[in-house]
């Protein structure tokens, strides 16, 4: 398995933005890149993937705060999210499908994954 690289997550009061990224360099290809988080306590949740052709895919409890997009001259993907609040607080992971899938919000469809990077949301 390849390792991806995730990135720019920190400390953020409420009702701000992050752009968290992705280093892909590793992978060859992929059907989507996903991006993931897990809060404590709880499940990992799929909020939004990007298809290798371009089709971007948002997950509709997050859809209007979301924005993500790739630089495939950089090997990166991007995850923007806006308007922040405390349950945001968790742990971002992005991750690789290698195969077509119907459910591209789905972490089991994934096979290569980042260590994460913590987001937290406070005053």
């Amino acid at each position: 398995q390849v390792q991806l690289v995730e990135s720019g997550g920190g400390f953020v009061q409420p009702g701000g933005s992050l752009t968290l990224s992705c280093d892909v360099s590793a992978l060859k290809d992929y059907f989507s890149i996903g991006w993931f988080r897990q809060a404590p306590g709880k499940e990992r949740e799929g909020i939004s993937c990007i298809l290798s052709f371009g089709t971007k895919v948002y997950a509709t409890f997050m859809e209007g705060r979301l924005s993500i997009s790739k630089d495939d001259a950089e090997n990166t993907v991007y995850l923007q999210i806006n308007a922040l609040a405390p349950a945001d607080t968790a742990i971002y992971y992005c991750a690789a499908a290698s195969r077509v899938t119907p459910r591209p919000l789905v972490p089991d469809d994934y096979d290569n994954w980042g260590r994460g990077t913590q987001v937290t949301v406070g005053s």
